[in-house]
C-alpha cells in the first residue's frame, strides 16, 4: 500500500521508486496541486505526512518532474485534463 490513514487524519504517503531518482513530490487537491518535497528514507522509499480532513482526495507524485499517478493504488480516477489522478479517502 502507498499510503497509511490513522484515526486522527494523518495520511502517510509512500513512493517506492524501481530505478534511483533524484527528487519526490507530492502534490494533490489536499493542497491545491502546490507540490510538497517527500523525504528519502534509508531504504530508498519517499515519504510524507499530511494531516487531512474526513473526505476522498486526488493525488499525483512529480518524480524528477514528472507528474505520475500512485503505481501502489488502484483507486483512481480520469481528470479534467485526460489524465489519472490516484484517490485516497481519509
Amino acid at each position: 500500500m502507498s499510503f497509511q490513514v490513522n484515526k486522527n487524519g494523518e495520511v502517510r504517503f509512500v513512493f517506492s521508486p524501481e530505478k534511483p531518482v533524484k527528487k519526490v513530490f507530492l502534490a494533490g487537491s489536499f493542497n491545491h496541486w502546490e507540490p510538497v518535497q517527500m523525504r528519502k528514507q534509508k531504504n530508498g522509499q519517499y515519504v510524507r505526512k499530511m494531516d487531512l480532513p474526513q473526505g476522498s482526495y486526488e493525488y499525483k507524485f512529480i518524480v524528477d518532474g514528472i507528474w505520475q499517478h500512485d503505481p501502489d493504488n488502484d483507486a483512481l480516477t480520469q481528470n479534467e485534463m485526460g489524465t489519472i489522478n490516484s484517490v485516497v479517502s481519509v
